[in-house]
């Protein structure tokens, strides 16, 4: 990648220079592509009239393909049970959920395989019947187009530290393994976030801190499933007393000469304010009609993800990106009666969050994807699977082109023709092809994209997107 000359601003300001100079320091060898990602963002001014949005589901521990989306032709589901006996759905059960796509899906060799949802996942099959959900088959972390040939020989370059929790984690929300500074969610943002009325809407996560949602210069906002967080001191009179109150909110916001206290009292401005906005915003927006399932604290991230997309006009953002999460999904044990009530939850939350985009008239304008630190083994250790590569995720909403597994069927075979041993898939589609459909739906450019995602020009320029949407 060429190294462009870095646009200097007469008004940048002395913080975004600390930020990108210390960004850079970390940088090293990559100072190129992060010049390159501030240069975009800086040069870059959204005009989106419309409204979209894209809401990650991150599956924390690195979902179970086969009990996810599971085969069902004969030959395969035969071979599934076998490898996993003791916790291998029934083909009985798995008749209701059984997939029946507009096309066909064909493996490497042209052999076609169906599929099925597992039996928890029922409330997803209208949506699939309906053409608003999509599968994705074996989609995974990928430096470039990998054949087993490759893998083995060592031959082709691979992500850093496969089958590590926190390095696929990573990996996948940004293209690089643990300490990564930013990641694609957050690097749309950077795209968008100047043509929000207010630039701290437009990253916003439900469910703590990931660096997916990290840009060059978009931060993520952090919001609870009740709303945003007001600062301690702020939110009641502190000691019981309104002026001490207002004392520390002078004191935390005004501005300083010192440069990390004039950072820092920004920062903290930037928080008191954007909690007056949201909590205004929200308690303006009419309430949702739309049921959500309770307990289950995935529907609750995504209720609050609802109440933000009904407020996004009072909040004047065109583009935003979200960020949810459930975790639980590190099965090596259990997973007979853990993996079915993960799948009921995220069933059920993502029913019920489609439900909510229709009922707001935005479901054409919000698109849902499902991700997780990898998929697992076929083979299983007794009552569970190990850690793997390649998974199954999916798609939702208006625009997606549902009721169509999008990628390769992969063989079911121990070390056959698609996995590295143990049923440990290979993936044939990468995350950054993906990302480049998604970023591409919501407006950015093809050259931008190549920006955004550093792997992606190893991928032909015909097979940098999906078409899922």
């Amino acid at each position: 990648m060429s190294n462009h000359d870095f646009p200097v601003r007469a008004n940048a300001s002395r913080r975004a220079f600390l930020k990108r100079a210390s960004a850079l320091s970390v940088a090293g060898v990559a100072a190129p592509w992060a010049l390159n990602l501030a240069a975009m963002a800086d040069a870059s001014a959204a005009g989106a009239t419309d409204y979209k949005a894209m809401v990650c589901i991150f599956l924390y521990g690195g979902n179970d393909y086969a009990n996810t989306v599971t085969p069902y032709d004969l030959p395969s589901y035969t071979a599934y049970q076998a490898m996993r006996p003791s916790f291998a759905h029934t083909r009985a059960n798995l008749a209701a959920t059984a997939l029946n796509p507009a096309q066909p899906s064909l493996d490497s060799a042209g052999v076609a395989h169906q599929y099925a949802l597992a039996p928890n996942l029922a409330p997803l099959m209208p949506l699939f019947d309906g053409g608003q959900l999509g599968v994705l088959l074996n989609i995974g972390t990928l430096v470039q187009p990998t054949t087993k040939a490759q893998y083995q020989n060592k031959s082709v370059k691979l992500p850093a530290k496969l089958f590590s929790h926190n390095d696929q984690q990573s990996t996948w929300q940004s293209s690089a393994p643990e300490g990564a500074l930013s990641g694609w969610g957050g690097r749309i943002g950077d795209l968008f976030e100047s043509g929000n009325t207010s630039s701290t809407f437009t990253c916003v996560n439900v469910s703590g801190n990931a660096v997916f949602m990290s840009g060059n210069s978009a931060v993520q906002y952090q919001v609870s499933t009740n709303g945003s967080v007001p600062l301690n001191g702020l939110k009641s009179a502190l000691f019981g007393s309104s002026a001490a109150t207002e004392a520390l909110r002078t004191l935390i916001t005004q501005p300083r000469s010192h440069l990390l206290e004039a950072e820092y009292n920004r920062v903290a401005k930037r928080s008191v304010d954007a909690d007056t906005t949201l909590t205004s915003a929200l308690a303006a927006t009419p309430a949702l009609t739309t049921a959500f399932p309770t307990p289950n604290n995935l529907a609750d991230q995504l209720k609050m993800v609802a109440r933000m997309i009904a407020a996004a006009p009072a909040l004047g953002a065109k583009r935003q990106v979200f960020f949810v999460s459930l975790g639980g999904f590190d099965t090596h044990d259990s997973m007979a009666t853990t993996h079915p009530t993960l799948m009921k939850n995220l069933a059920n939350a993502m029913a019920a969050f489609y439900q909510s985009t229709v009922e707001l008239g935005v479901a054409a304008n919000v698109t849902t994807f499902t991700a997780s630190d990898f998929g697992r083994t076929m083979v299983g250790n007794n009552d569970g699977s190990d850690h793997g590569w390649g998974s199954m995720h999916f798609v939702m909403g208006g625009a997606v082109k549902g009721k169509t597994l999008y990628g390769t069927a992969p063989v079911v075979a121990n070390n056959g023709a698609d996995d590295v041993g143990q049923g440990r898939l290979l993936p044939t589609t990468s995350v950054e092809q993906l990302a480049a459909t998604l970023g591409s739906w919501m407006g950015v450019s093809d050259s931008n994209l190549l920006t955004l995602l550093p792997n992606l020009s190893n991928y032909n320029l015909s097979a940098r997107k999906m078409g899922f949407v």
